[in-house]
């Protein structure tokens, strides 16, 4: 067999890959500093009210509403301004400080006058104006997230405040990425041999996409090798994804091993490129099958893997940022077949990089965004606005030391 005879749609295949996937059960509690980007696995309500008690909302004077009812500029009434609040006596008070005993409104320090402990008062207050009462942002007791939240920084600033300092959240999915192919080196290539990327471009990926990735030894193109390979990877992780071997050469031995160990769901995707993908059940674990070409694994790893980490880690699948922009040069593709563009952005202008070459690993790091051509059209003309998808930098890289 020398070709693909049929191509999944990538809609399909998505579809395919979360059937596949369990969300993980396991959880753990970490401390606030470490949950970011993480996922509840608890209902929490707030067990104490922000701000606990009331407080200045603005800078002035607390006092009795009563006292200055009549206050204006043409009748200022006059305070005095002590420690205590009571009849004709106001304290000071900064934004954000209780407000005294006996007080029940705050007078702006504009509206005022003081000098020394006289203070002449030209507006007149609310009962309750200028004063946060307890509970204004969250009442105590209050559902806060449910189970399944993936929280942002500005949620673990409110759990913070409300006086949770951990929480419990699923744990991540571990990855397990299995290099495959005899040409493939660490280091130091000979003639013939190529230094193995994939394995750390797509590691950083799955990491982004919420994932903790293990990237096993190289493994030969020998049917025997990948099957230990396979069967140890599936033992251990959530999901496992082979880099290379997946087309349908003399060396490509992935698919058939993948087919004896469990059931092959999908072979050849409609991708331009990374069209020689696949996905399978391996003793109830998912097998995603990359193609080696760089672009193609990296192609393969957006469309398939992601989904795949994300129903793993239930976590919501976001679309990327775009930005709008002019093509300077045509986009060509094949009906039916969802096409990745590489592009290069000037301004508002967008330059595709290469059409082809799902081996050139530099056409991806000369780009600055990706547009997806969806399997309906037959190309992109020049002067086209299209969506420029920018995958570097989403989400954002979370720090080595985090767990």
């Amino acid at each position: 067999m020398s070709e693909f005879t049929d191509y999944a749609p990538v809609a399909d295949a998505q579809a395919a890959v979360r059937d596949l996937v369990g969300p993980v059960t396991e959880t753990e509690r970490l401390p606030l500093a470490d949950a970011d980007g993480r996922v509840l696995a608890e209902e929490i309500a707030a067990p104490r009210a922000v701000p606990h008690y009331e407080r200045a909302a603005m800078d002035g004077y607390a006092l009795r509403a009563e006292d200055v009812v009549d206050a204006s500029d043409r009748s200022p009434v006059r305070l005095t301004v002590g420690d205590d609040v009571g009849a004709g006596r106001a304290v000071r008070v900064d934004t954000g400080e209780p407000v005294p005993d006996g007080a029940d409104s705050v007078l702006v320090v504009e509206a005022t006058e003081r000098v020394g402990d006289e203070l002449t008062a030209f507006e007149s207050v609310a009962p309750g104006e200028n004063v946060a009462p307890v509970g204004e942002d969250v009442e105590a007791g209050a559902a806060l997230f449910a189970a399944g939240h993936r929280l942002r920084p500005a949620d673990l600033g409110l759990l913070q405040a409300v006086g949770v300092d951990a929480v419990e959240v699923y744990r991540r999915p571990e990855v397990t990425l299995l290099p495959t192919g005899e040409e493939l080196v660490a280091s130091d290539p000979d003639p013939g041999q190529v230094i193995a990327t994939n394995g750390l471009t797509v590691s950083r990926y799955v990491e982004r996409w919420g994932g903790d990735t293990t990237v096993a030894d190289i493994v030969p193109d020998e049917d025997d090798a990948l099957a230990a390979a396979l069967s140890e990877a599936v033992a251990e992780a959530d999901v496992v994804a082979t880099l290379g071997g997946t087309a349908v050469g003399e060396r490509d031995r992935v698919p058939g091993v993948v087919g004896d160990l469990g059931e092959i769901r999908f072979h050849g995707v409609g991708l331009r490129p990374g069209h020689p993908v696949g996905a399978a059940a391996v003793d109830e674990t998912p097998v995603l099958m990359l193609p080696g070409y760089p672009v193609g694994c990296l192609v393969g790893g957006m469309a398939l893997l992601r989904p795949a980490v994300a129903a793993a880690g239930r976590l919501p699948e976001t679309d990327p940022p775009t930005t709008e922009a002019e093509l300077t040069r045509k986009i060509a593709s094949e009906p039916g077949m969802r096409t990745y563009a590489r592009v290069a952005l000037d301004g508002n202008a967008a330059t595709p990089t290469r059409s082809r070459g799902s081996g050139v690993l530099s056409s991806v790091t000369e780009a600055d965004g990706w547009v997806v051509v969806p399997e309906s059209v037959e190309g992109i003309p020049a002067g086209e606005t299209v969506p420029v998808e920018h995958w570097d930098g989403w989400p954002p890289a979370r720090g080595r030391d985090e767990p």
